[in-house]
């Protein structure tokens, strides 16, 4: 069983997924393949780039090898997208159901995308996952305001906190 701050956090990373994926379906093909000078270059990419990290995070965890990074040239649709999310989301819940605590501090190894070998524990292979995909979604939510689509606060306490 996974510590309940990251059971948290990967909760989060589900709704903000969906905040953003949400907010790219109100825009045009046009905005979410404008030039916005960061990250992998467009709102598209950068949401297919979130996506193939998790997809690719996921198979490190597992043991799988990894032999290429998943192309993010495709324009695929955002409810593609979407729908690629839902799919992996399922398959992380259904894998982390089956850790323990002590699957968290077993080392493994993985290749990187440049193909060089690594060592790590488990459990730090799970929170590079999560930041991961933080990381991208920040450059997400600026790219949609660049783009002129919504301001969106996907924070961690906006999902949590309740007013008094």
């Amino acid at each position: 069983m996974i510590p309940s701050c990251m059971r948290s956090m990967f909760s989060y990373s589900d709704w903000a997924n969906g905040m953003v994926l949400s907010a790219c379906a109100s825009l045009s093909d046009a905005q979410l393949d404008e030039a916005v000078n960061m990250g992998p270059g467009t709102l598209r990419r950068i949401v297919t780039h979130t996506y193939n990290g998790e997809f690719v995070w996921l198979a490190r965890w597992k043991g799988q090898v990894e032999t290429a990074w998943p192309s993010e040239k495709v324009a695929t649709p955002v409810g593609a997208l979407a729908t690629a999310f839902e799919v992996l989301r399922a398959d992380r819940e259904r894998w982390l159901a089956g850790l323990d605590g002590a699957a968290l501090e077993r080392e493994q190894t993985y290749r990187d995308s440049r193909g060089s070998l690594y060592r790590a524990k488990l459990g730090d292979m799970l929170l590079q996952g999560l930041v991961h995909s933080i990381h991208h979604r920040a450059q997400a939510v600026n790219a949609i305001k660049r783009v002129g689509g919504p301001v969106l606060e996907v924070d961690y306490m906006m999902r949590l906190r309740e007013p008094v």
